[in-house]
């Protein structure tokens, strides 16, 4: 079995990080540095399902299907993930960690089998890592202390 983990060290407080992470307003500014995907009908509440649409690829639609299974706010969101057009069902989870005056953000995305399972994770661990590195350090740079995120300057 195939799965992505990937761990980040922000200089910000964990509650910030989690704002980033389930504000469907603010999660598009981070995972536009990846596929650009964007949640329709997320709410970091246990079983709601929602999509993640991005740009359609050739043969993929640019929709996966979700369900939030598990959450702890501010620590933990698990996820199922799903290709609109079916396939396995892999999971996702964000865990937060208060580290070193900042926050530890360990991101898991498992369930990936065979060999196709093992080409699609080598993907998205490419894709998710761009995102964790420069998407969400500069989303979480342009918040306030609030989580708000401060006013552009022309």
């Amino acid at each position: 079995m195939s799965a992505i983990h990937i761990v980040r060290d922000y200089p910000h407080p964990p509650q910030k990080v989690w704002r980033a992470v389930t504000d469907p307003e603010l999660i598009p500014l981070w995972t536009a540095t990846g596929a650009g995907a964007r949640p329709e009908g997320f709410a970091a509440t246990v079983g709601t399902t929602f999509r993640f649409i991005a740009k359609p690829k050739p043969g993929w639609s640019g929709v996966v299907v979700c369900e939030v299974l598990e959450v702890r706010e501010p620590s933990l969101l698990r996820y199922s993930w799903q290709d609109e057009g079916g396939g396995e069902v892999t999971e996702v989870a964000y865990r937060l960690e208060p580290h070193g005056g900042g926050t530890r953000f360990i991101y898991d995305h498992t369930g990936f089998t065979g060999a196709g399972g093992f080409f699609m994770a080598r993907i998205l661990g490419t894709v998710r890592t761009k995102m964790l590195t420069k998407g969400l350090p500069a989303v979480l740079n342009d918040l306030d202390g609030r989580g708000t995120l401060r006013p552009e300057t022309p």
